[in-house]
């Protein structure tokens, strides 16, 4: 099977919200205070100065075991990414990966954050990761994975990556735009 598409501007639908972009990626944190403040606005697909204030917060004042620590780096990396501050996003996923290692919401959005500055193949091997240790919405990571592969000029695994995301939540939009690209011929 041969796999061509038209190119077209890739832009990087990560595990957050906005015009473009996918929703979730939150990890939740309870037990009051800030960080489930923080939680709660990241959930809520918040990105403002206050949300991203509140988490800065939770985090320089309050008690927290790692893994709450570690889901507010991660909370507070996915308000980066809304804002499109890849870089700062993945210094917080690389905390927080680092304090809880089996979230896989962790290691997929940093690989998203990879994908939003360029660097495929980084992505690639973070989202692959965090499909492995699991996730709650893997139609988004799918689609992102696609994103890295086309990144990388693998059109083949980026269509078959398209394709998983639309399996996985059928009737969504932005992965059926992409298919459209495709040409798909047999040998």
């Amino acid at each position: 099977m041969n796999v061509r598409h038209s190119p077209g501007l890739i832009l990087a639908v990560l595990l957050t919200s906005g015009s473009a972009w996918a929703q979730g990626g939150a990890v939740t944190v309870l037990g009051g205070g800030y960080g489930e403040a923080c939680s709660i606005a990241a959930v809520q697909d918040r990105s403002d100065d206050l949300s991203m204030q509140t988490c800065t917060v939770a985090l320089d004042t309050e008690i927290m075991s790692p893994r709450d620590r570690g889901a507010t780096f991660i909370n507070r990396g996915v308000m980066k990414m809304r804002r499109r501050a890849f870089d700062a996003a993945r210094l917080d996923f690389d905390v927080g990966v680092r304090l809880v290692p089996e979230a896989g919401e962790g290691w997929a959005n940093r690989g998203a954050a990879y994908v939003g500055v360029k660097r495929y193949q980084e992505g690639l091997s973070d989202i692959d990761k965090g499909l492995a240790l699991g996730v709650k919405e893997p139609e988004k990571v799918y689609f992102n994975r696609a994103l890295a592969y086309e990144g990388l000029d693998d059109e083949k695994s980026a269509y078959f990556a398209y394709k998983k995301a639309l399996e996985l939540k059928p009737g969504w939009a932005l992965p059926q735009h992409e298919l459209m690209r495709f040409t798909v011929t047999r040998p």
